[in-house]
């Protein structure tokens, strides 16, 4: 189960809201498990998921009609479905042969609502929270249908709610821990196959073939895929391109794909040929803060206070220079789940929490070193999800 039922149902009663609305596709795909594709991959489609508290009712979803298969596809568990829009399908008699294909015909005869609006007030109101508090998550309704909500529901409390997603999901389900270990175990062995090709003459581009190849063959989607060499690895978004590796170049890896929805960002780095002292000085020093941040997170310390140890670490390490604006963040549906490792976060590590932790150094015209782990808090610190080692790798 991706949901934190317990956690949500207590935000709604600390925060005095009767139901909450999801509208970005993170928090549609969390709060029900359908994955409305459109929604992923352009901006503008309109899915919703209504979840009241406990005593007020069952969750609703609101869909496209042409994104009625992906429910009935994906065994989505919720049964109050209101459909919108006209989309054109035809019917062989074979159509209802199967469960899915039961399900689809259902739905697709169910009653156009005409619009995502219309079909979101009318789940409102055959649970009675017409003049409810309901907490709008604004991250993915367009702003004319916000306007209509709030004009066709006068007497509602209607209130922007997407931070009250995002304290629910910082503390991680069981379900999403396992998948989060296997996404960032596909970036390890991404990883290990794009290292498996260097040599001199390859370019960056061949590279993010390997990983990309390997990401996909481990059942997984690529998503991010930052890999830079030589003096490029200090482009801290660089994308692969053609330049080709000669020997002394880093090799700088910040990538990670998609498993069954949930992320991996993981970072390491590699020196085609003996690295330098000074390569050799600061990766060590940036590997310091990480191992840092391992040994001291736990349930109740300040985000803000892990940041400011670790880059004291660093910068005693090796890197006195040494600066950053955060040293990681957590992980899950999205890259940047809470919390934010920064030094203006009022935030808490809590048990559960899943998190990127990172030192990155960038040095235009000389290059950039990475090291990122991926963890989950436990209840006495942390436990890794990582395999391979974050030392830097000598190819």
């Amino acid at each position: 189960m991706l949901l934190n039922t317990s956690r949500l149902q207590q935000a709604l009663q600390r925060e005095g809201i009767d139901a909450l609305v999801a509208t970005s596709p993170e928090n549609v795909t969390y709060t029900s498990g359908f994955y409305a594709m459109s929604q992923w991959i352009r901006r503008g489609p309109q899915a919703y998921v209504l979840t009241p508290r406990e005593d007020c009712g069952e969750p609703a979803i609101v869909a496209s009609t042409g994104a009625l298969d992906l429910i009935a596809d994906q065994g989505v568990r919720i049964r109050d479905v209101r459909r919108y829009g006209h989309f054109s399908v035809q019917r062989d008699a074979r159509a209802g042969d199967d469960a899915c294909g039961r399900r689809l015909l259902e739905l697709l005869d169910r009653e156009d609502c005409g619009d995502p609006v219309r079909a979101l007030i009318a789940a409102i109101e055959d649970r009675g929270l017409a003049t409810a508090t309901l907490g709008i998550d604004e991250g993915g309704i367009l702003p004319q249908h916000f306007d209509a909500l709030r004009e066709a529901l006068p007497k509602a409390t209607i209130r922007r709610a997407a931070n009250v997603f995002r304290h629910v999901r910082a503390v991680k389900t069981p379900d999403e821990i396992e998948r989060l270990k296997r996404s960032a175990r596909i970036a390890e062995l991404s990883i290990e196959s794009a290292l498996a090709i260097a040599r001199p003459s390859v370019t960056e581009r061949e590279l993010a073939h390997a990983f990309h190849q390997r990401t996909i063959v481990e059942g997984a989607m690529p998503v991010l895929g930052v890999i830079c060499s030589g003096p490029r690895s200090a482009f801290s978004s660089g994308q692969p391109g053609e330049r080709r590796l000669v020997p002394g170049d880093i090799i700088r890896f910040d990538v990670g794909g998609r498993f069954e929805h949930y992320r991996a960002d993981i970072s390491r780095c590699a020196v085609l040929g003996q690295p330098t002292p000074k390569q050799r000085q600061y990766h060590a020093a940036i590997r310091a803060g990480l191992l840092h941040a391992h040994a001291v997170i736990r349930p109740g310390l300040p985000t803000a206070d892990v940041f400011t140890q670790v880059v004291a670490v660093v910068r005693r390490s090796g890197i006195p220079h040494y600066e950053r604006n955060h040293v990681g963040h957590g992980i899950g549906l999205d890259g940047y789940d809470a919390p934010n490792i920064t030094p203006g976060s009022d935030e808490v590590f809590e048990e559960g929490m899943t998190l990127s932790v990172e030192t990155p150094y960038y040095e235009l015209g000389w290059g950039g070193l990475q090291v990122e782990d991926t963890m989950v808090v436990t209840r006495d610190g942390v436990e890794t999800f990582m395999q391979s080692s974050s030392e830097l790798r000598i190819v």
